[in-house]
């Protein structure tokens, strides 16, 4: 789909802002699991604010606003996992991963509104494929989609997920244009030439072919995308997790993976060099990853509300309407 667009005036630069819309709703990854113990704390700060990560001793995870309700102690600094239960340091209250008072130690009753429901804001939590994954509404709405399934991060016939991870300057849906903004993959990545690409909403997904089958991408929410790279019939697998820090600054996570093909054959070195194309460290290859050209790009430029576009220009309006339902105030996408 390509599209274009007519301006009466082109915005200078000093009337743009490099991220001029709020902290978007979904899940996204707050945490590796491996980095959160039984009985471990952590202070994080995502979604442009602090928690209190912790797991209970039945292997729980909890993202918890880290400020007491009682008095305002804050829970990350000298409070402990007690239990299944976080323990503020201040007068050892005790609230669960769903936000419930579990005890008061000196107490005979317990506060009216303390036994009715959570006193101690927390947000759902899922943990799948190692990984830590939060569900954030401004307002607290319940999630409405789930994480997605991806049977490949999960079989023994694939090889040990590949990680990285990169903080970002930029907000998650510049990041998300990029995988429809085909003409950069040319002139920004050194492709041979401009690969044809379709792209498609449906509800919370949207989904896009590069290449005729070459990259079959889908993301699901704002913070998750998998992308399916396939060359001679074997595939690689890329799992992104994107997850807003504050409205300004994204923590973006890759985990990589493929079949877990002979040492030596041919299935193992197409395998090993689509990973290697993916992040721009093929051998013999001009392409550049996103690492060394991309995060240049994003750390430095400004939102275009109205963007001037072109016929070869993908379908980057399609991309920021879909978009735009992630956002819990309607807005101008």
């Amino acid at each position: 789909m390509n599209e274009m667009t007519t301006l009466e005036r082109i915005q200078t630069g000093d009337e743009l802002e490099r991220c001029p819309f709020p902290i978007p709703l979904g899940w996204f990854a707050v945490a590796l699991s491996e980095e959160l113990k039984p009985g471990g704390i952590a202070n994080i700060h995502v979604f442009g604010r602090e928690w209190v990560l912790f797991r209970g001793e039945d292997g729980k995870a909890g993202l918890a606003d880290p400020y007491c309700p009682h008095l305002g102690a804050h829970m990350g600094h000298g409070g402990e996992v007690v239990g299944n239960n976080l323990r503020c340091p201040f007068h050892h209250w005790e609230y669960d991963a769903e936000g419930w008072c579990k005890k008061i130690p000196y107490a005979k009753v317990m506060p009216g509104i303390a036994r009715k429901k959570p006193v101690l804001k927390t947000l759902p939590i899922e943990e799948r494929y190692g990984v830590i994954f939060a569900w954030y509404h401004p307002n607290g709405d319940e999630p409405y989609f789930g994480i997605p399934d991806v049977p490949e991060l999960e079989s023994d016939e694939y090889i040990p997920m590949r990680r990285g991870e990169w903080d970002i300057g930029t907000m998650i849906q510049e990041i998300g244009e990029n995988g429809v903004d085909y003409p950069h993959l040319k002139y920004l990545h050194h492709a041979p030439i401009i690969p044809p690409g379709t792209a498609k909403a449906e509800g919370h997904i949207f989904r896009t072919d590069i290449g005729a089958g070459y990259i079959i991408g889908e993301s699901h929410g704002p913070g998750v995308v998998i992308q399916r790279f396939t060359k001679d019939g074997v595939t690689m697998t890329m799992f992104a997790m994107s997850t807003p820090i504050d409205t300004e600054m994204t923590k973006t996570r890759m985990a990589f993976t493929f079949r877990n093909y002979p040492e030596g054959s041919k299935e193992r070195a197409i395998a090993q060099h689509l990973y290697e194309h993916s992040i721009g460290a093929a051998d013999g290859e001009d392409s550049a990853g996103f690492e060394s050209v991309d995060l240049i790009v994003w750390d430095n430029k400004k939102y275009r509300p109205q963007p001037l576009l072109c016929d070869g220009d993908g379908p980057i309006l399609l991309w920021r309407k879909w978009f735009s339902q992630f956002y819990a105030e309607p807005i101008e996408a």
